[in-house]
């Protein structure tokens, strides 16, 4: 199997590769970490109100914030107001955006609750009707993230996915599981084909649990869709989309990075949350990113236990000189951590790799990334 383009309506990506909105995790710093990585065909904002952007609000604003690395740019909105979802799609058009999703999969009750999100899927009428408004309102392709359905007995997005087709929308991005599961069980990835089959033109992303080349690659052969989108498992593992690429082009997997190229990324990565956010509070929200890096040094103990305090850059250089120095009793002659310590190999999906350390600090032993407070808490 080879990586191949991918076209959204006029707009053409080099790669089929997608990065997923991550609520308090895809912003610019890490959007352009995984765009300096390479092999990145499109990255997509954190889900925002539509009517918050129309109100100028600073918090929306922030989290569109991007810069000229950071192309081409998707920007997700929800709401449930036509006039409110249209006039925000032509502000992100005037803005240089180059194409706008629309969330309809997003689980979380303050979302539904105002007719966005999931609650789209069990309106197709009403649903297909507003998105063609943005469609005709605008130059740029719209887009729509789904899930399969509100819950395992109203399985809508075959349907919803036709319906939209025929709205105009120039691609369906469809999580693999029903709004009632959450992040429960495992992607459903018959339902996905499902989704593939019921339209004719407009390419279907698959997404959901892609934490590797290899489960890249079941979702594509699986379910015949025309890219993948990769959210959680992007942020665990952030050189995912290069290796990926490289999987299958070559069907060979790269080797890790190794501990130097983590921190050299990791470092990377805090910079541009301060040059971003400001020092206090992007080293402040730096405290739930380092240990999430941190998961694949080895023993890390010593430097989650400082990380999670960080306040200054000052601060984390000194936590790094001494971790380096205190990682060396668990490393061999060459460098290498010795047998004992040896990493497992990066498991097919985050959720199952059960290694931690028993003192580490709680942000160190979650199983799935925590997301904020708010209308998209569990998006």
């Amino acid at each position: 199997m080879k990586s191949s383009t991918l076209d959204l309506g006029p707009l053409q990506l080099a790669t089929p590769l997608l990065l997923s909105p991550l609520a308090g995790y895809t912003n610019l710093p890490f959007r352009r970490v995984i765009r300096e990585l390479g092999r990145i065909g499109l990255c997509t904002t954190d889900l925002v109100n539509a009517r918050s952007l129309l109100e100028q609000n600073r918090k929306a604003l922030k989290l569109i914030e991007s810069c000229a690395e950071d192309t081409p740019l998707a920007v997700q909105i929800f709401g449930a107001v036509p006039e409110e979802m249209v006039a925000a799609t032509r502000l992100l058009e005037s803005l240089g955006v180059a194409s706008v999703d629309v969330n309809m999969g997003c689980p979380v009750r303050k979302v539904c609750h105002v007719g966005g999100g999931s609650a789209m899927m069990t309106e197709l009428d009403r649903t297909a009707a507003l998105v063609r408004q943005m469609v005709e309102s605008v130059r740029i392709p719209i887009t729509c993230k789904m899930r399969l359905g509100w819950d395992d007995d109203n399985l809508t997005a075959p349907d919803l996915a036709r319906a939209l087709e025929e709205a105009g929308v120039a691609a369906i991005m469809v999580h693999g599981r029903t709004r009632q599961q959450g992040f429960d069980g495992s992607v459903n990835l018959a339902g996905i084909r499902r989704v593939v089959e019921a339209v004719d033109r407009i390419p279907v992303i698959g997404n959901g649990d892609i934490t590797s080349p290899e489960a890249a690659r079941i979702m594509l052969e699986s379910t015949c869709c025309a890219g993948v989108s990769i959210g959680r498992g992007a942020f665990y593992n952030p050189w995912i989309f290069v290796h990926t690429a490289h999987y299958l082009e070559t069907g060979e997997l790269l080797p890790e990075p190794d501990f130097s190229e983590r921190v050299r990324v990791m470092t990377r990565h805090l910079d541009l949350m301060v040059e971003v956010f400001g020092e206090s509070l992007g080293c402040t929200m730096f405290r739930k990113v380092g240990p999430w890096y941190a998961k694949r040094f080895g023993p890390a103990s010593f430097f989650n236990k400082g990380i999670v305090r960080l306040s200054s850059r000052a601060d984390y250089d000194t936590i790094l000189v001494r971790y380096i120095d205190w990682r060396a009793q668990f490393l061999d002659e060459s460098g290498q951590l010795l047998p004992k310590y040896a990493l497992r190999p990066q498991v097919l999906n985050f959720r199952d790799d059960d290694t931690q350390e028993l003192d580490a600090p709680a942000v160190t032993r979650r199983e799935a990334i925590p997301v904020p407070a708010g209308p998209n808490e569990l998006w």
